[in-house]
């Protein structure tokens, strides 16, 4: 009688488990919703994003770069050298009708700046439908002539022409150029000691001597030796000097600096061999004191055609 347990209330019992349970599948409910929520909202904000995207495209497409209003119908190209327009607008690489709006100008302006005889360009947009090309070309000042192999057996000569600052030009072809600057320009000096490898159209040679032939050049024109000689060939294949050959027959031997001063020193000389009824034969400006001179007689050697001096070049803006 003492040992008789006391009935359990199994229905209690039986009630508080399904309670349990009912609230752990409750709490798992919640969390996959918050999950799926977690999940979707992203999911149709990108969407929505994307959809947005897209009718943008489609309307930039529709009312931009379809649009026949933006279609390229002129192309104003200004140039200050020779180079005749309608070439200057082949080499740009634009099609007619493009879009203007689409157009790379970085690609144009890349396609231009790798002729060679062209040093700068700027590329703009006139909306709606012009294309404005600026090109500044390269004045060339000297010519190079390069033998080397050609693809067939021989020997070939190339020929390049450079501009004051060193860089390195294809010859232009006169079909190339606008009628009234297409006619024969005088012979320009020769720059003579440099091979195949170190002429790249394009590229500027860095060569101390050539840099110094390049002044040369220049400075002759503004010097008190021009119109007594005519500087046809200059030679940079010494080392640290180079060497100038007139029309006349004289070699006249440079250094790299002053040249100013050594041309200076070269009127001086050549007045006094005017004095003494003969020419320079040879003389080495290089040496600062007592300059090495020979003279020769003045009927020693047929007279050449003292040079023209050049008056400034006059760029031309054709459009």
């Amino acid at each position: 009688m003492w040992n008789k347990r006391e009935p359990k209330n199994r229905r209690l019992s039986r009630t508080h488990v399904l309670d349990v349970k009912l609230r752990s599948d409750q709490v798992r409910a919640t969390r996959v919703r918050m999950v799926l929520l977690a999940l979707l909202v992203p999911g149709i904000t990108l969407g929505v994003l994307y959809t947005l995207w897209c009718c943008g495209q489609a309307a930039l497409n529709a009312f931009v770069y379809d649009n026949a209003d933006f279609a390229i119908q002129r192309i104003e190209v200004q140039t200050d050298g020779v180079i005749a327009p309608d070439q200057l607008r082949r080499w740009t690489g634009v099609k007619p009708g493009a879009n203007l709006i689409g157009l790379d100008l970085a690609a144009v302006k890349r396609n231009l700046e790798l002729v060679s005889v062209i040093d700068s360009v700027s590329v703009e947009r006139v909306l709606p439908s012009t294309l404005k090309v600026r090109v500044t070309e390269r004045d060339p000042i000297a010519q190079i002539n390069v033998p080397h192999l050609g693809a067939e057996s021989g020997l070939v000569v190339s020929v390049y022409q450079m501009d004051a600052a060193g860089f390195v030009m294809q010859q232009l072809d006169p079909r190339l150029c606008t009628a009234p600057l297409a006619q024969p320009k005088p012979q320009l000096p020769l720059i003579a000691g440099l091979n195949i490898f170190q002429v790249q159209p394009g590229r500027r040679v860095e060569l101390p001597q050539v840099r110094a032939a390049l002044r040369l050049i220049t400075a002759f024109d503004q010097s008190p030796m021009a119109g007594l000689v005519d500087l046809r060939r200059v030679d940079v294949s010494g080392p640290g000097v180079i060497v100038a050959t007139t029309g006349q027959g004289s070699q006249i031997t440079f250094g790299l600096d002053n040249l100013e001063q050594q041309l200076r020193r070269w009127r001086q000389i050549h007045d006094y061999a005017q004095s003494q009824n003969a020419i320079i034969a040879s003389a080495d400006l290089a040496v600062e004191n007592n300059v090495p001179v020979h003279l020769m007689a003045a009927g020693a050697t047929p007279e050449a055609t003292p040079k023209v001096v050049k008056p400034a070049t006059n760029r031309r803006r054709n459009v």
